[in-house]
């Protein structure tokens, strides 16, 4: 069991994941971008990091940050839709330079099933990633950066949408018309389900590999969506009258292989 966990990316996912390593017993650093959130990590008793990733340099006590580290958790987003120029294999480059630095022999790296082609397709681990997007691009090169890196042992879990606590993907869709796909399966993942994963891989010692999380059950947009919006109360959005539809369908085959893993959520309660 790892006495040190670091989590580099303390937001809707990061913040809670850190808690359950609290709960658990780790001791365990957070790093944020947000000086404004630097009093609620603490006041978690988590050990807080003012840390920010850039292209050719890292902004903060990066190499305090990794000291001692037993496991380090990466999770900071792209964020390559909000700036087209942004360079996340450049970001993830500077940071592996810096974990051959200290003494980190576990990294899990948060990735998403974005990096797999919408080519109405059932998508598993052994599936070749074709991503479409800029971001998936990135993505893959980063993943590859990592696990070829023979310094430490890197384990990629490419979660599927995030749902769960304040956060459901029906509030954004709500009251809009004409939305493609509607007959796409859904592929979507609760936030307590993404911290039991990974906590899982910790405890069971999985390095090295990589994981699809999602859950199990795909409805269809439109039947997913109109559902949580008549659950919610609000607007119920409106897709394209068309059977013609582009997505796919992830499975997270290894997780059953190697984690033994129950979903919390299977059939995408909110």
């Amino acid at each position: 069991m790892p006495k040190k966990i670091a989590v580099l990316g303390c937001g809707w996912l990061g913040f809670p994941l850190a808690k359950s390593f609290v709960e658990k017993g780790y001791a365990v650093n957070g790093a944020t971008t947000s000086v404004d959130k630097i009093l609620n990590i603490a006041h978690q008793k988590i050990n807080p990091f003012l840390l920010a990733v850039h292209k050719h340099h890292i902004e903060g006590n990066i190499s305090y940050f990794l000291q001692d580290t037993d496991v380090l958790i990466i999770n900071i987003p792209p964020r390559i839709r909000k700036n087209s120029e942004a360079n996340y294999i450049s970001k993830i480059k500077t940071l592996s330079e810096k974990i051959e630095q200290s003494n980190v022999k576990k990294v899990l790296f948060v990735s998403s099933s974005s990096v797999y082609a919408n080519d109405n397709s059932i998508v598993d681990e052994s599936t070749p990633a074709k991503p479409q997007t800029e971001s998936g691009k990135q993505i893959l090169a980063s993943e590859e950066l990592l696990q070829k890196n023979p310094n430490f042992k890197t384990t990629v879990i490419r979660f599927s949408g995030l749902y769960g606590g304040d956060r459901h993907p029906v509030n954004t869709l709500s009251g809009k018309k004409n939305i493609a796909n509607p007959n796409a399966p859904v592929n979507l993942i609760h936030l307590e389900d993404c911290i039991g994963i990974i906590n899982k891989v910790i405890e069971k010692e999985v390095w090295g590999i990589t994981l699809n999380a999602s859950a199990p059950i795909h409805p269809s947009k439109e039947e997913y969506y109109t559902e949580q919006a008549n659950k919610l109360g609000i607007k119920i959005p409106q897709f394209e009258n068309t059977k013609q539809t582009k997505g796919k369908t992830i499975t997270s085959t290894l997780i059953n292989t190697y984690l033994s893993y129950n979903f919390i959520y299977p059939n995408l309660e909110y």
